[in-house]
């Protein structure tokens, strides 16, 4: 029998309901949290029995994989705030270190060639283990490519420690996605908003498996 690893998704902006959603739709019971708990229980409502609502502390508790769909700034915040209860657990960056531009777009706000990946695994609590993923689609593709097919669309991750990639893999497929690793979090770059595995970077779309790992 399979053993599914419980998965919080902290932060219900448009990236955090879309992918509850999705575990749901996948049938992945899913523990929503925010720092506004009424948003949290009424996201529960719409989701229905496979949802759970709590407030962020309790469930990176009661979690083994803790999704931060927060803004990249707020990474480093929850990690001082919770670095204790996160240690042991599998910690999943989707963040894009962009922000609105003066010309209607977004640009970056770290150096050029620095990732949201490889500087949150710098600060990342100690036992804890850093994996980059669900930051490779908007959430309108994260949507509605969701579940295709014949054949599903890719989301890219990044891992440094492999004993991770099974349960990532496993989460990734109950969210509707066909899962292709990159590499490390050296390699995160790539998968971040402006990189050439991003959909608002060079990729330009989703891609099926075939199509990702030709452009690896």
């Amino acid at each position: 029998m399979k053993t599914t690893s419980k998965v919080a998704v902290i932060g219900l902006g448009n990236i955090g309901k879309t992918l509850a959603h999705n575990f749901v739709k996948g049938n992945r019971p899913v523990i929503v949290a925010s720092h506004k708990v009424e948003d949290a229980k009424a996201l529960v409502q719409e989701l229905g029995p496979l949802a759970t609502a709590t407030e962020t502390g309790e469930a990176i508790k009661n979690a083994d994989i803790i999704i931060l769909s927060v803004w990249f700034n707020t990474i480093k915040e929850l990690f001082g705030q919770y670095g204790s209860e996160l240690r042991g657990k599998i910690i999943i960056d989707p963040s894009n270190p962009i922000a609105p531009d003066e010309k209607g777009g977004f640009k970056k706000i770290i150096g050029e060639k620095e990732s949201a990946g490889q500087l949150n695994a710098a600060i990342v609590p100690q036992g804890a283990k850093l994996v980059k993923a669900f930051g490779t689609l908007g959430a309108g593709s994260l949507a509605s490519a969701a579940f295709q097919t014949p054949e599903k669309s890719v989301l890219f991750y990044a891992a440094d420690d492999a004993t991770v990639d099974n349960t990532v893999e496993q989460l990734i497929q109950d969210s509707g996605f066909d899962a292709v690793k990159v590499g490390g979090l050296d390699q995160s770059i790539r998968i971040e908003v402006f990189g050439d595995l991003h959909e608002f970077g060079a990729l330009g779309k989703t891609v099926n498996a075939t199509e990702a790992k030709a452009k690896i």
